[in-house]
This record gives structure tokens, sequence and C-alpha cells, in this order.
């Protein structure tokens, strides 16, 4: 094992069979097998033909483990996992036995953790320095937290570790903490298919955070929202980072609230972020200077670190406009925009500013009144009727929607272009009812890669490769997170 960080895929399952079988399809460094999940725990099969090193845990249920059976059972199997050559045997710092195997074995192959699942954490630096003093190899300790803030003491103790460790926040807000394992001195960070709070697969750390690229000094970038499991932004700016070879991340960050984002960015000095529900408006208040395009929308889903100065920008509306150029002459086109909400805004502007004729179509009058005031527009009844437009334009959410369902209902769609800013599922039942009917046709995911490269072009100077955002944002398999919904919002990062 070298210094820098490695990847371990925790394996849980019920049976032996099904546990060797995911160990041995694992893509990572190292292996952790958890036989407190196995219904009939057997070290020697856990440990047989293994290719590569292991970690054997085998947690109890007061530390939010599976095992069922009495403390004298679990040293059996411990002692079984270190006498059969297991590199690593994982121990609770609480465990009754934990001092004397240590010190049976002068801590070596040994890690000591412990879990906090009480966010947010009580003294982190007092937790550490107590499982550090039990003098296993490994110290490994664990916190849950609620808030991007709550992970920041982790980062603040690694500068004063340097014995061998793992500091890691659980919990959607803590994945920073597994992605930036190197920044924080950690032997290894863990990825599985949520064995562990806010624990993510292998394919996610290792494709869309490129993990193995983050240097302990990168640059770092990062989405926020609530939720944000589903962006595909950091696969397509990471993608970017590599193919320029530039030592930067870009991380979702799920924030609680503004100050929690700006708490966070600040700290770690983020070099940029994008911003999507519900902050774009929020964080308006703490950015030093806005763009004037920003000011007109009321919404910035770009920050910008200019030597500690924060400016904000909007990119939605060139990302609009990007996927039109050459297809469709704006200028004195009918336009009818369905919804009323913050994206309506930014097609609004985008669209009058480039000469068309804008109708707002909303479910609340009120909404649409205020969006077509922005514009100098007019409003129009929900959904629009036939023949009052050439090009319709859904910023409806897909929330918003009942699943399977146009936000046009059976409303004939007979304009010439339809563009549907929801990107997840790519084919909209909109998009195929208008494509049925004979009309061009735009989904969200070309907004989305137009916005995404201007973000990177404000942050670094350069434009990533051509191509290579829409190809990184369409091979992305969409995250689905604990505690989130599967149907996710229109256009967001």
């Amino acid at each position: 094992m070298n210094d820098e960080p490695l990847l371990c895929a925790t394996v849980a399952a019920p049976t032996m069979g099904e546990m060797r079988a995911a160990r041995d399809a694992a893509d990572a460094d190292l292996i952790e097998l958890r036989l407190d999940n196995v219904d009939h725990p057997d070290v020697a099969a856990a440990l047989d033909g293994r290719r590569r090193p292991v970690i054997v845990t085998c947690r109890a249920q007061w530390e939010g483990g599976g095992f069922r059976g009495s403390e004298e059972e679990r040293l059996r199997i411990l002692e079984a996992a270190l006498a059969g050559g297991a590199e690593y045997i994982d121990i609770e710092a609480a465990a009754g036995f934990a001092p004397d195997l240590i010190r049976a074995h002068g801590g070596r192959r040994i890690v000591v953790s412990r879990h906090d699942f009480d966010a947010p954490p009580k003294d982190v630096e007092a937790l550490y320095r107590h499982v550090r003093s039990l003098g296993a190899e490994i110290s490994k300790l664990a916190v849950a937290v609620d808030t991007l803030t709550e992970s920041l003491p982790l980062f603040a103790l690694a500068h004063g570790t340097p014995q061998p460790h793992v500091l890691l926040a659980m919990g959607p807000a803590g994945l920073p903490s597994r992605a930036l394992a190197g920044r924080l001195g950690n032997r290894w960070t863990y990825v599985g298919d949520g064995v562990a709070p806010g624990q993510i697969p292998a394919d996610r750390m290792l494709r869309h955070l490129q993990f193995r690229r983050i240097r302990p000094d990168a640059r770092l970038y990062g989405v926020v929202g609530k939720p944000i499991g589903h962006s595909r932004s950091p696969i397509m700016h990471n993608a970017g980072f590599a193919a320029l070879d530039l030592n930067a991340a870009y991380l979702p960050l799920e924030a609680a609230t503004a100050a929690d984002v700006v708490s966070f960015a600040k700290t770690l000095s983020l070099g940029g972020l994008s911003i999507t529900a519900p902050f774009k408006v929020p964080l308006m208040a703490s950015v030093d200077e806005i763009e004037p395009i920003a000011r007109r929308v009321g919404a910035i889903n770009t920050i910008v670190n200019r030597n500690g100065r924060w400016f904000g920008a909007n990119t939605d509306v060139g990302g609009f406009l990007a996927p039109l150029t050459n297809r469709i002459p704006l200028r004195g086109l009918r336009a009818s925009i369905l919804g009323g909400g913050g994206s309506a805004r930014a097609v609004a502007i985008a669209l009058a500013d480039s000469g068309a004729q804008v109708t707002i179509s909303a479910r609340r009058g009120d909404s649409a009144s205020e969006v077509a005031d922005l514009v100098g527009g007019r409003t129009e009844v929900f959904p629009p009727p036939p023949g009052t437009w050439d090009l319709l334009v859904n910023t409806i959410p897909a929330s918003s929607v009942p699943a399977g369902a146009s936000p046009m209902g059976r409303t004939p769609l007979d304009g010439r272009m339809v563009y549907d800013l929801v990107y997840e599922p790519e084919e909209t039942t909109l998009l195929s009812d208008a494509r049925a009917a004979g009309c061009d046709t735009i989904g969200g995911l070309e907004m989305l890669v137009a916005q995404a490269e201007r973000q990177f072009e404000l942050w670094t100077g350069q434009r990533p490769p051509e191509g290579i955002f829409a190809t990184a944002a369409r091979s992305a398999v969409p995250v689905q997170t604990a505690g989130s919904s599967s149907r996710i919002p229109t256009h967001t990062l």
C-alpha cells in the first residue's frame, strides 16, 4: 500500500456465497467484509481466494452493525480473521475486549473505530483523541452531520494527526469528506451500496468524482443544492478537468442553508460553485458582485472566487439560447413559456432580448403576470391553445407533473418547435408527443451542457473540449439518494 488514499469497498450480504461474489466483483484497492450482516459468518470462507487486501468487520448492533450474537462470539470471529491472515480487522473503541486485543497484537493490523450517529457531532477532537489513545495501527472516527459546516472540524483535525487514520462525516452532507480523503490525510475512504449513511457506489466515486485524480492541494469546486445526488454536473466538470489536466475537483454539496454554503466554501477556499434549488436566490446576498443579467433574472446559478471576492453570474440565459442557435430564428417568433418560476424568468429574458414575442402560461396567474411584466410580454391560459405559438418552452419541473404525463395534457401541439428543460428522463412525454405531431424538439440536456460549459470557462478561463460534457452527461446513471425523490426537478445542475 502506498501513501495515496486507497478506495475501500464495503461488502455486505446475507450469505457467504453472495459476499464472496460481491468481494470479487468490487472495483477497489481494499475490501471491507461486513460479517455482521451474514446469516452464518465463516471467516475461512470470507478470506479464501481473495484477490485484494481485506478488512474484516463484525460490527455490534450497539454501534450501527447487524451482529446479534454475544461479544465472546464476535471476539472469536475477529481473532480468527487475524489468525487467518486478514490484512486488518475493525473493532469498536467501546468494545470491552478492544484494549486487550490491541495490546496482544501490538496494535498491528487493527483498525479501532468510533461511530457517532447523533448530529451535530460533539467535540470531535476529544472523540478522536480517545480513539487514538487505544494504540491501534489505524484510528477511525466517523461522525454524523446534517450540514456541510458540521464536517469542517474533521478537516481542521486532520492537520495535526500524522498517525494513520480515517476521518469521515456520515450522511449526504458528509460526502466531501469521503471524496477528499487525500486532503484529510486518510489512509483510505469507503464506497459501497449505502451500507453506511452517505456512502456512494464505487462507480460514482471513480467515474463521476474521479477520486484517483483528487490531490490534497486540488482547487475545489462544487454544485450546491438540496437534494443534489441526482446532479450530472460532477461527471461533466470532472471530465473537463481531466481532459485539460487541471489540478481541480468538483463535488456534489448537499447544503442545509445559504449560510452553510458560505461557511463551507470560504473555509475550504472553493474556487467556484454551481448553484441549484433552493439556493439560487438566497446566495445572491452572499456575493460581492453580480453580473447585470443575473440581477435581471433575480437569481444566480454560478459563483466565481476571484482572489477572495465572490462574483455571481447566471449562465442559464446563455445556456438556454445556445441550443437554439442556427435552428430557429427568434426575432418575431411567437414563444410560449410553460411555468412561472425562476427558470421561466431566465427563459423569458433570453427570448425577449432575442426579439421573440413572449407569452407566459402558468397555472398561477400571479406568477405568469410577474414574469410577463419583467419582459414586456403577455399572459395566456394554461395550457396555451393551438395556433398561439411557434416555440413552446416547458420550464415546469418533472416533480410537478404526474409520472408519464405531459404538462400540455391532450392539447394539440401544432407549433414549429418544442423545447423541454426537463432532462431526466431525457425523452419526456412532451417531447415524444411533439415529435409525433411533427414538431422539431430540443431536450433539457442540451441546456444543461451549454450552461455548464460556460461555468467551466468562467472558473478556468478555458473551454472544455468539444463534446466532452455532453458525452459525460449522457453516460451518467441518475443517482437515487436516501430520502430523495426520484422525480428530479427541471434543469437543475
